[in-house]
């Protein structure tokens, strides 16, 4: 039999494991009143055959013949053996809590995925930002295209933000209002005690430029005549300094204007620093998160590269 997802699509998504009979003779195995309910009881938890004749008030021979049609339909099977009254009870199980057929498998693609079809840790990064109905929690805060704030610079990197919801969106449901707000609107709303997604650098983006002196690896900020000189990522762990345009952060952290909860940043020394962290988070998470374990503070430097030469970053490594 093949193994596949049942899924189920409401207001949370379900799934849990089905096999398939691809055959019509271990279909007919099963297809008897009293292995049907010996498979029922042996989906809710493991027995032996005494315990099951018991159960169900019935001779143990005759549960025997039956158990032996669904391990022949490999409906069940032993989970383990237990010594009792020096005979060995072997315990036997439903090897899935659902079973189905499949008349045709031309299956439509789909682009919708439910949150289990994501790996557990890209959840787990994640995690402060799922409410409890799968219903995102935050918000995904971008640079102002206008110029703004000390360096009066234009964003050019918010519509990245478009790439990470549309991955966010694989494992999370998209709430009633916009999630996604302009740095300027931000200040101005004081929603910054919020779960956030910072994309962007703290040359275009005023949140990244607030969270900055608590961040693991930070950005170089400079007081001086002209307002502030920026010169790139240092990491506090390394005391290496990294100015090039294709290097970024991906981060997290504890709101510091509020505990409870967490911030994400994805920023860059110029824009194309900040399409590659985008792409580190969306795209090749299993490599950057490979040290995040489920801590507080998390925080890794990005570089992105071209690989294919058409002159935009496709590929990432992480540098430290």
């Amino acid at each position: 039999m093949n193994r596949k997802l049942l899924v189920q699509e409401g207001e949370k998504w379900k799934a849990e494991e089905i096999k398939i009979f691809d055959k019509p003779k271990k279909l007919k195995l099963i297809l008897n009143e009293l292995s049907w309910k010996i498979l029922k009881l042996l989906a809710e938890r493991e027995m032996y055959p005494l315990e099951i004749a018991r159960h169900l008030g019935i001779h143990e021979q005759k549960v025997y013949y039956h158990i032996k049609k669904l391990v022949e339909a490999g409906a069940i099977k032993v989970v383990r053996e237990e010594e009792k009254k020096g005979v060995i009870a072997k315990y036997y199980r439903a090897v899935s809590p659902a079973f189905g057929i499949e008349l045709k498998k031309d299956y439509e693609e789909t682009e919708r995925k439910p949150f289990l079809g994501i790996n557990k840790k890209i959840q787990s990064f994640f995690k402060e930002f799922m409410a409890e109905n799968m219903i995102f929690n935050g918000k995904i805060v971008v640079g102002s295209p206008m110029p703004h704030g000390p360096f009066r610079t234009s964003a050019r990197d918010g519509h990245y933000a478009s790439h990470l919801t549309f991955f966010l969106g694989q494992f999370m449901r998209i709430p009633e209002n916009f999630v996604v707000k302009l740095d300027v609107d931000v200040k101005a709303e004081k929603e910054e005690r919020n779960n956030l997604i910072l994309v962007g650098g703290p040359g275009t983006n005023l949140l990244t430029q607030m969270v900055n002196p608590y961040l693991p690896i930070k950005f170089n900020m400079q007081p001086s005549n002209q307002g502030f000189l920026f010169g790139g990522l240092i990491s506090q762990n390394t005391s290496r300094v990294y100015t090039a345009d294709t290097v970024g952060l991906v981060a997290k952290m504890v709101n510091p204007w509020n505990e409870t909860k967490r911030i994400v940043v994805l920023a860059g020394n110029k824009a194309v620093g900040t399409k590659a962290c985008v792409l580190a988070l969306t795209k090749f998470w299993r490599k950057t998160l490979e040290k995040f374990h489920g801590q507080e503070v998390f925080a890794t430097v990005i570089q992105g590269f071209d690989l294919d030469g058409d002159g935009k970053v496709d590929s990432i490594e992480v540098l430290e």
